[in-house]
């Protein structure tokens, strides 16, 4: 039996940052509700994925902005490791994307095509 551990994340772009062989995208997936009145409460969670294809990482930067709509999948990682500064245990949660679609990306070729 194959056991794993993946995610998957649909939700719009905040940042891209690159470094060390890997590019790191922010998505926000929104996780709104209404309230007591019936208001709807936007509540946003931020989290980053790690992509580290090179080819992946050129196309990201090339078709990926702040306000797209993705979709990422990959597999997830707890891991711990020690702080330099203080020798204290620190622990997180690694995302390693291994497909990711840019959905708006997509819908601008489409209506590109309609209009051609």
């Amino acid at each position: 039996m194959k056991t794993f551990a993946n995610y998957e994340i649909v939700g719009r772009v905040g940042q891209l940052k690159e470094g060390n062989g890997v590019l790191r995208i922010t998505i926000a997936a929104e996780y709104g509700r209404k309230d007591n009145n019936g208001t709807f409460q936007s509540k946003p969670f931020w989290n980053e994925v790690n992509i580290w294809n090179e080819n992946v990482i050129k196309w990201a930067k090339e078709n990926v902005g702040p306000g797209d709509i993705v979709r990422s999948v990959g597999t997830i990682r707890q891991e711990q490791w020690e702080d330099p500064r203080t020798g204290e245990t620190r622990y997180g949660v690694t995302l390693s994307s291994e497909s990711f679609d840019n959905y708006s990306h997509e819908v601008r070729r489409q209506v590109a095509r309609q209009a051609g």
